[in-house]
């Protein structure tokens, strides 16, 4: 079986080297925010299979304690940016064309679900199952970002444009407005769509972090020692 992001031909008999993962690293590479989006639709079926893909990341004890709230059509849409912006500050906003996006997948995790399950006769003795304090790193919170990078990650490979961000002060206002159980945690919100055709090239949709140079390999990574 091809492993997932290995172009065809690359894994050949177990006596030859196996090349690196070039179609993954291709897509990480080529990897963009999207600030400015077209109001053409994503296809339905589209949209659930890039959600069925991001449901898959691994998570503690399979807990899977994420949850995605799609807001795909224009009234909740417009629920989510009236709830989130002032209208003097939505007026005055930047990325004017970052309110086209026809997806909005705010990303909810659930510590509950990680409780639950590590008070689960193979995972008690852990002694997680007492409580969220009880975790030194929240692991509901790693699993959902990672659940929010897939999604991203997948929408960019079918050809859409993608842009995270925080619903900072705004989170129990969004969970109000939506009806989301009291005990879940915003991770954040995935904006996704058709890119706009601009007619500027990347400079027009590009965040002013974007000039930062990335850290070089050896800066970021600590080999047997810190």
């Amino acid at each position: 079986m091809r492993p997932f992001g290995a172009p065809e031909g690359d894994l050949e008999d177990s006596s030859r080297t196996v090349r690196p993962f070039g179609g993954f690293s291709a897509l990480m590479k080529r990897r963009r925010m999207t600030r400015a989006f077209s109001p053409r639709p994503v296809e339905p079926e589209l949209l659930d299979s890039l959600l069925d893909t991001a449901r898959r990341v691994p998570s503690a004890g399979n807990s899977q304690g994420f949850d995605f709230l799609i807001l795909s059509t224009s009234e909740a849409i417009e629920r989510y940016w009236s709830t989130t912006f002032r209208p003097e500050a939505r007026a005055g906003f930047e990325w004017q064309q970052l309110f086209e996006a026809p997806v909005l997948v705010v990303i909810y995790a659930d510590s509950a679900a990680y409780v639950s399950r590590y008070s689960e006769p193979d995972k008690v003795r852990t002694g997680l199952g007492e409580g969220p304090q009880a975790w030194a790193t929240p692991y509901w919170l790693v699993d959902a970002s990672m659940a929010a990078l897939a999604l991203q990650l997948a929408a960019i490979d079918a050809g859409l444009g993608v842009l995270f961000f925080g619903v900072f002060d705004h989170a129990d206002a969004v969970a109000s407005e939506f009806g989301v159980p009291s005990h879940r945690e915003v991770v954040g919100t995935v904006a996704i769509g058709y890119a706009a055709d601009t007619g500027g090239g990347d400079v027009v949709s590009a965040g002013r972090s974007s000039v930062r140079a990335r850290r070089d390999l050896e800066e970021v990574v600590h080999r047997n020692n810190w």
